[in-house]
């Protein structure tokens, strides 16, 4: 009996409508029984998250299509079910934030995204919320990532908020042992299956104990918890914002294979690696993949940078004129024109920068979520919601044309 098994035995997640255009393009000694491995050997294995969220709308195939095509060894999916049973992927709880539902199902955009047939479903665009370029794109069905992996890419299956959809267990473990494209990655160590809920990773251990899987927790709980989650998975996830060297080994000595998420920036990247973790998940794949090889992540910064972002102030967020903001910098040698250029978050908030801003060597620009006067060191979008995640957030500085220039996290 495989290790793996034993175990299993043992225990019971604007930019359109304000127009623009984006993106042309076992004891601690064991070694962890888990599948996920990188193409590069030292490297930790990398994931494209929900696809590649940062250049293409979330859990979509071009989403996918740009995991694969950046050569991240796994691009990370959301499953739930639909209210007839179709599972299909999807991150949010409600279909508000990345769809069109509230014009094509007006009043139900705030509902249960489980609540919506897949016939419904397939009705709404998942894509324009990113940016024009995407209209059209659909919630794709489960197999369409399977489909869209390729022979190289693998597949890392989230199962989302289980709660909403129940039965959801079996239905993943029999697409996986009954469909061909998924029989193939799975004969390929290509698949992983990961969660938060403890007791659906349970239910799934129990039904597929020969999938890898992977226990996520936003902290590393202590060893004893641990000790538990290794009874029935290979593997576990945590916010790299949270994690420390103690936790880290916390991990290692429970003989679990560790991951984070979501890495983006080069920095987190380079911390994240120095903590010993096997696998790095984030919404750049190939910027991270690029820093880890040795190559300049953001060929076409043009020595622009994101150089801060305050995301939490005194008082209100949103206070005019000292509210949440963004540093952007020139480090350059040569003026830069930023006009129209845009910085996003990784909830896809946009911030815009107006015209006539051109950056000197070694200026910056605060760009402002809120109310105030413009000047040459400031530019304000009039925002009346905050932005910024107080808890932490990653941004991402774009030309008013697509090109990718930096990415920033704190």
């Amino acid at each position: 009996m495989s290790s793996r098994i034993a175990k299993a035995l043992t225990g019971s997640a604007a930019a359109a409508a304000m127009g623009l255009t984006f993106f042309g393009a076992a004891p601690a000694s064991a070694a962890p029984a888990f599948a996920a491995t990188s193409t590069t050997p030292g490297d930790p294995v990398l994931i494209g998250h929900r696809g590649a969220a940062g250049t293409a709308p979330e859990n979509t195939v071009a989403a996918f299509k740009d995991g694969r095509a950046s050569g991240a060894d796994f691009f990370e999916i959301d499953v739930q079910l639909s209210a007839d049973g179709v599972p299909f992927l999807f991150h949010d709880d409600t279909p508000a934030r990345t769809t069109n539902a509230e014009e094509v199902f007006p009043g139900r955009e705030d509902d249960p995204i489980t609540s919506f047939t897949w016939d419904e479903l397939q009705q709404l665009d998942a894509g324009s919320y990113f940016s024009a370029k995407f209209a059209g794109e659909r919630i794709p069905h489960l197999d369409d990532a399977a489909a869209a992996a390729g022979q190289r890419t693998g597949v890392f299956i989230e199962i989302k908020s289980p709660v909403n959809s129940p039965g959801i267990e079996q239905v993943v473990a029999d697409r996986l042992a009954g469909d061909g494209k998924w029989k193939k990655l799975v004969a390929a160590d290509k698949i992983e299956v990961l969660g938060f809920d403890e007791a659906s990773n349970v239910r799934f251990a129990e039904l597929s104990p020969e999938i890898p899987l992977q226990q996520l927790a936003g902290t590393v709980p202590d060893a004893a918890t641990l000790e538990r989650f290794a009874g029935f998975a290979d593997a576990f996830g945590t916010n790299y914002r949270t994690l420390d060297k103690a936790g880290a080994q916390r991990v290692k000595d429970a003989g679990l294979g560790l991951g984070v998420y979501t890495v983006n920036s080069t920095e987190a990247v380079e911390e994240s690696v120095a903590l010993g973790v096997d696998r790095v998940t984030g919404d750049f794949p190939v910027q991270n993949g690029r820093y880890l090889q040795g190559q300049k992540p953001f060929p076409a910064s043009r020595g622009l940078e994101i150089a801060g972002s305050v995301n939490d102030v005194p008082g209100d967020d949103l206070r005019a004129g000292t509210g949440e903001h963004v540093v952007v910098a020139n480090t350059s040698t040569r003026s830069v024109d930023v006009s129209g250029y845009v910085i996003r978050d990784a909830a896809n908030n946009i911030l815009l920068i107006g015209e006539g801003y051109v950056l000197k060597p070694g200026a910056e620009l605060r760009v402002y979520t809120g109310a105030g006067t413009n000047s040459a060191g400031a530019y304000y979008n009039n925002g009346t919601a905050n932005v910024l995640n107080n808890a932490g957030d990653s941004v991402a500085l774009w030309t008013g044309g697509g090109k990718l220039l930096d990415t920033f996290a704190n």
